[in-house]
């Protein structure tokens, strides 16, 4: 877990996510090397992701705050429904099987994988309002897959804040607001969903391994600083590519995990 923590936080900082979609692929092979309970390695990946992210965002959301990238305005009128939709994904996650949450987890990678290969930075100048049906829409469907996937919905929330004409900075500041809120109520869910199944994993309350969030939660959130520090000497193209591209490579993986399970 140590020597995963390292790669994981500085690829998080790299790309400038909350690192879900790289913490997830991990730790699932970490604990099924573990020989964990293979009904539940899936659930308990995506919750300890949760609850990773949950501090390593709250200091995202700080540094933004202070320099006045967060729209209050967009949070209180657009997180009722993304939290409805991630209740509505833990749900999800909790009757699914191991089996079927990986494949769920691979297709969403895959069409992610293909929208930053296709996407362009170019400026988006959009007159549409971002009405309550905009709203609703766009706030379900993020935190039904960001809660069924253990990520925090910025990958997300930040295009969907752009087509709505927000500068690129408040998009991403406001969205890194949105994630904190997904991952606390997706941690949450995924603690009391494992408590009442009776998972009873080892080291683990609910869905949450104790161990894997003491030890990621110090050395990600040094090495997202220095994979943030890193990005700023990188083509931002060429980051957004080789992203793209390492999600087709995590979506292929977990794809061969999920016909051999």
């Amino acid at each position: 877990m140590v020597l995963t923590a390292f790669p994981v936080g500085f690829f998080a900082g790299l790309f400038g996510i909350g690192g879900g979609l790289i913490t997830v692929p991990f730790l699932f092979f970490i604990f099924e090397t573990l020989n964990i309970d293979k009904s539940y390695i899936m659930h308990l990946a995506v919750g300890t992701s949760f609850s990773i992210i949950v501090p390593t965002s709250l200091s995202s959301v700080l540094t933004h705050k202070k320099n006045n990238y967060v729209d209050l305005n967009i949070i209180k009128t657009y997180i009722i429904f993304v939290i409805i939709g991630v209740l509505a994904g833990t749900v999800f996650a909790a009757l699914m099987q191991t089996k079927g949450l990986v494949l769920f987890f691979s297709l969403v990678v895959y069409f992610l994988g293909t929208y930053l290969l296709l996407s362009s930075n170019r400026i988006i100048n959009s007159k549409k309002k971002f009405n309550l049906l905009s709203r609703i829409i766009a706030g379900l469907s993020s935190g039904f897959i960001s809660a069924s996937m253990g990520i925090g919905g910025a990958i997300m929330n930040v295009p969907v804040l752009r087509y709505f004409g927000y500068p690129i900075k408040k998009a991403i500041g406001s969205a890194a607001a949105i994630g904190l809120v997904i991952a606390l109520v997706g941690a949450i869910g995924f603690l009391i969903s494992g408590s009442f199944l009776d998972a009873n994993l080892p080291l683990s309350i609910g869905f949450i391994n104790i161990p894997a969030f003491l030890i990621f939660i110090p050395i990600t959130t040094f090495m997202a600083r220095v994979g943030a520090n890193t990005v700023h000497r990188i083509d931002k193209t060429k980051v957004q590519a080789f992203f793209g591209i390492f999600l087709y490579v995590v979506g292929t993986i977990f794809i061969y995990r999920y016909l051999n399970l």
